[in-house]
Protein backbone atom coordinates (compact mmCIF):
# COMPACT_ATOMS: atom_id res chain seq x y z
CA UNK A 1 0.00 0.00 0.00
CA UNK A 2 1.27 3.48 -0.76
CA UNK A 3 1.30 5.89 2.16
CA UNK A 4 2.49 9.47 2.58
CA UNK A 5 6.09 9.56 3.86
CA UNK A 6 7.74 12.28 5.95
CA UNK A 7 9.30 13.73 2.79
CA UNK A 8 5.81 14.22 1.32
CA UNK A 9 6.13 11.46 -1.28
CA UNK A 10 3.87 8.42 -1.57
CA UNK A 11 5.93 5.31 -0.79
CA UNK A 12 5.08 1.62 -0.85
CA UNK A 13 4.67 0.45 2.75
CA UNK A 14 3.97 -2.89 4.39
CA UNK A 15 0.78 -2.77 6.43
CA UNK A 16 -1.12 -5.20 8.66
CA UNK A 17 -4.46 -5.20 10.42
CA UNK A 18 -4.85 -5.95 14.14
CA UNK A 19 -5.42 -9.67 13.65
CA UNK A 20 -2.33 -10.00 11.46
CA UNK A 21 -0.21 -8.14 14.03
CA UNK A 22 -1.40 -10.40 16.86
CA UNK A 23 -0.66 -13.51 14.80
CA UNK A 24 2.80 -12.15 13.98
CA UNK A 25 3.51 -11.50 17.67
CA UNK A 26 2.28 -14.99 18.59
CA UNK A 27 4.67 -16.53 16.06
CA UNK A 28 7.83 -15.04 17.64
CA UNK A 29 9.63 -17.96 19.33
CA UNK A 30 11.98 -15.84 21.46
CA UNK A 31 11.83 -16.13 25.26
CA UNK A 32 12.21 -12.34 25.33
CA UNK A 33 8.83 -12.07 23.57
CA UNK A 34 7.01 -14.11 26.24
CA UNK A 35 6.44 -11.27 28.74
CA UNK A 36 4.90 -9.19 25.96
CA UNK A 37 2.72 -12.11 24.83
CA UNK A 38 1.51 -12.66 28.40
CA UNK A 39 0.75 -8.96 28.84
CA UNK A 40 -1.11 -8.89 25.54
CA UNK A 41 -3.18 -11.94 26.54
CA UNK A 42 -4.00 -10.35 29.91
CA UNK A 43 -5.13 -7.08 28.30
CA UNK A 44 -7.22 -8.97 25.75
CA UNK A 45 -8.90 -11.01 28.51
CA UNK A 46 -9.65 -7.80 30.45
CA UNK A 47 -11.23 -6.18 27.40
CA UNK A 48 -13.37 -9.26 26.74
CA UNK A 49 -14.55 -9.15 30.35
CA UNK A 50 -15.38 -5.45 29.93
CA UNK A 51 -17.38 -6.18 26.78
CA UNK A 52 -19.44 -8.71 28.69
CA UNK A 53 -19.89 -6.41 31.71
CA UNK A 54 -19.46 -2.68 30.90
CA UNK A 55 -19.46 -1.80 34.60
CA UNK A 56 -15.96 -3.32 34.83
CA UNK A 57 -14.61 -0.66 32.44
CA UNK A 58 -16.35 2.10 34.42
CA UNK A 59 -14.78 0.83 37.66
CA UNK A 60 -11.35 0.60 35.95
CA UNK A 61 -11.67 4.18 34.68
CA UNK A 62 -12.65 5.46 38.13
CA UNK A 63 -9.68 3.69 39.74
CA UNK A 64 -7.32 5.09 37.10
CA UNK A 65 -8.66 8.61 37.67
CA UNK A 66 -8.08 8.23 41.40
CA UNK A 67 -4.49 7.08 40.81
CA UNK A 68 -3.64 10.09 38.65
CA UNK A 69 -5.56 12.49 40.89
CA UNK A 70 -8.48 13.52 38.70
CA UNK A 71 -11.49 14.57 40.74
Amino acid sequence: MKMLAIDGKMRKTDVADTEQLFRLIQSIPSPKAEPFKLWLAQVAAERIDEMQDPEISIDRALKQDAVIGIQ
